[in-house]
């Protein structure tokens, strides 16, 4: 990857935003685990980045990264270009009951506009470590209510740079899906709530709060929940059911107190967290038949010479 950094940045389209070769990422993601990007590109705007993406050849990988919540990145890195939404996509306003969110906004932040603005029905946005940009994409849900219950239109732009807009039921979203191309890179959202109280929203933002202390490890380098919950099943179930609960592989343990997540201990390297979660799937089908599918997403490639 080393040897051909230089000649990939060279070939970068002219752009506004910042270019950076082989930049490290561990320290972006929750897991604290990972290789570098081959190079990283921050765009200043939406149109900075249609720009950028219409000029970048076709035969260069991209890769999308929000805040990592959600994410392993393997310890060989990204090959080709990861694009990183900054400031020019957090915004958020209210207008109403409807929030304009970019992409980059964090879903805890969309959920204070809405209560302060007195909009009620984001409140679980509150529940989700994450970002706009990625509850378009897995339709983020926590709590029994998900992006789709409250989206209006989303804003992107595909890889070839075209401005793209789809209303609720042209995102076709499915369970920790949506259905638009993987090539598009959402840039915002627009949001819609019902008319609520600020100090009734502000007390089940705290419920919710409260709920997430008690039940998950909010304090240690995990990656949120790990799989998605089998039709008819809950996956911490199964994966307590199979004996998976505190098991480890190197520096990464199944938590203790949520066995649906997994934890770096603060030793391991993304092919141990990769690793254990396949002998989770692995002891849960042995056990119940149920296939368990991932919910985080895995994006890289392994260390050269890598054992796991």
């Amino acid at each position: 990857m080393t040897t051909t950094t230089v000649s990939l940045i060279d070939r970068m389209p002219a752009c506004r935003g910042r270019l950076t070769a082989a930049a490290p990422l561990a320290n972006v993601t929750w897991f604290r685990v990972g290789g570098p990007a081959e190079v990283m590109f921050r765009p200043e705007d939406a149109d900075d980045l249609a720009g950028f993406l219409a000029g970048l050849p076709d035969d260069v990988p991209v890769t999308v990264l929000g805040v990592a919540s959600n994410l392993l990145i393997r310890d060989g890195g990204i090959p080709g270009v990861v694009i990183r939404l900054g400031r020019g996509f957090a915004g958020i306003a209210a207008d109403g009951l409807t929030l304009e969110a970019g992409a980059a906004a964090l879903d805890l932040n969309v959920a204070a506009v809405a209560r302060d603005a007195g909009v009620a029905g984001l409140e679980f946005l509150s529940g989700i470590p994450g970002t706009i940009g990625g509850a378009l994409r897995m339709n983020g849900g926590a709590y029994g209510h998900e992006i789709k219950d409250v989206l209006v239109s989303a804003q992107g732009v595909t890889r070839r740079g075209e401005r793209v807009s789809y209303d609720n039921a042209g995102m076709g979203f499915t369970y920790r899906h949506a259905g638009v191309p993987e090539d598009v890179i959402f840039t915002g959202a627009t949001l819609r709530g019902a008319a609520g109280d600020p100090a009734e929203i502000a007390q089940r933002m705290a419920e919710i709060s409260g709920k997430r202390a008690d039940t998950q490890p909010v304090r240690s380098r995990t990656g949120g929940s790990t799989f998605k919950n089998p039709p008819g099943h809950k996956a911490w179930e199964l994966i307590d059911k199979a004996g998976c609960r505190g098991l480890t592989i190197g520096g990464a343990q199944v938590s203790e107190k949520h066995c649906n997540f997994l934890i770096n201990q603060g030793t391991a390297t993304a092919a141990e967290l990769e690793a254990l979660g396949e002998e989770v799937r692995r002891r849960v089908f042995e056990t119940s038949g149920v296939t368990l599918e991932w919910e985080i997403k895995r994006v890289g490639v392994a260390r050269e010479g890598a054992s796991a």
